[in-house]
């Protein structure tokens, strides 16, 4: 398929700099050149920049660079729905308040096709809270309530024209859970499986439900991929490491029963922090696992051979 890679160097959403680096880092990663190896046809579009900043306050007074998260979620809208005409788009982050604005576009785009869009959001956190409720200040935890619909951004995020449905939202890998975000899934249908629920059931029987669910709707599906949805011992490149997360198989199955779908219209790469890496490792993960949704099996993984 045609795929667009689009370089996202946000990290004012995080508590943590290095995130900015990440772009770059999948690129040198090989990330471009093993989508071209498996037959896609790329594009780069390199590094965007926001929209021009306004003055923006709030009475949270935790809440920090809320003028350039909002000038972000403008670009990526728009890039987003533009974008997503003819290709599938690929936004490598910078941290994770870039999906406020890619999955707003997304749904712009999926509701002009008539078509439900659906969420698949891999990640330890839920990013669930609203400008009053975070106490950090860290606009990457509030995405997911933003691009949902809940109440708390009229008059600073973007009015968001197509708001997608809770109950097309499936969190997988959640391990850590603010209270006022706990409280408040409690009365909106997200689907959450945490650690623990994988741990019972399995990471493919979950996704499996999911995914025939996107397919009997006839829907667009947007992965959202933050690294701390892996286990820090095999992902180390992440400010918010929680222990206990996805293996490197877990992680690997779930790319590879994503890919069996072909149901993936669009991507996100997020969190992704260099500064934080052991030689590169998380980064060549990352792009590994890309590889095995767009299509690189185990047995055409390069292998060391075995001498006799």
């Amino acid at each position: 398929m045609d795929v667009t890679l689009i370089g996202v160097p946000v990290q004012i959403g995080a508590g943590h700099l290095g995130c900015e680096m990440g772009p770059p880092a999948l690129k040198i990663a090989g990330l471009g050149r093993m989508l071209a190896e498996l037959g896609h046809q790329v594009a780069d579009l390199g590094i965007v920049s926001p929209a021009p900043l306004k003055p923006l306050n709030h009475p949270n007074p935790a809440i920090h660079h809320l003028s350039e998260t909002v000038a972000w979620i403008e670009r990526l809208t728009e890039l987003a729905y533009l974008e997503s005409e003819s290709a599938m788009p690929i936004f490598i982050g910078g941290d994770h308040a870039l999906s406020a604005g890619t999955v707003a576009g997304l749904a712009r785009r999926a509701a002009e096709r008539n078509r439900p869009l659906f969420v698949l959001w891999l990640d330890a956190h839920t990013d669930y809270h609203t400008l009053e409720t975070t106490e950090s200040g860290n606009l990457h935890g509030t995405p997911v309530a933003y691009f949902t619909g809940r109440e708390g951004f009229s008059g600073y995020f973007p009015r968001l024209d197509h708001a997608v449905n809770p109950a097309n939202v499936t969190m997988i890998g959640i391990r850590s859970v603010d209270p006022a975000e706990r409280e408040a899934l409690r009365h909106h249908p997200i689907t959450v499986h945490d650690m623990r629920q994988i741990d019972e059931h399995g990471v493919g029987v979950l996704l499996r439900a999911f995914l025939d669910k996107v397919k009997a709707a006839n829907g667009m599906l947007h992965v959202s991929f933050d690294v701390d949805f892996l286990d820090p011992s095999i992902a180390p490149a992440v400010g918010t490491t929680v222990p206990g997360g996805a293996t490197f198989r877990e992680a690997h199955l779930v790319m590879e029963m994503l890919h069996d779908s072909g149901l993936v219209t669009s991507l996100d790469l997020v969190e992704l922090n260099p500064f934080l890496d052991e030689r590169g490792r998380t980064a060549t993960l990352i792009a590994d696992l890309t590889a095995s949704l767009m299509g690189r099996t185990v047995m055409d993984r390069p292998t060391q051979g075995w001498t006799t």
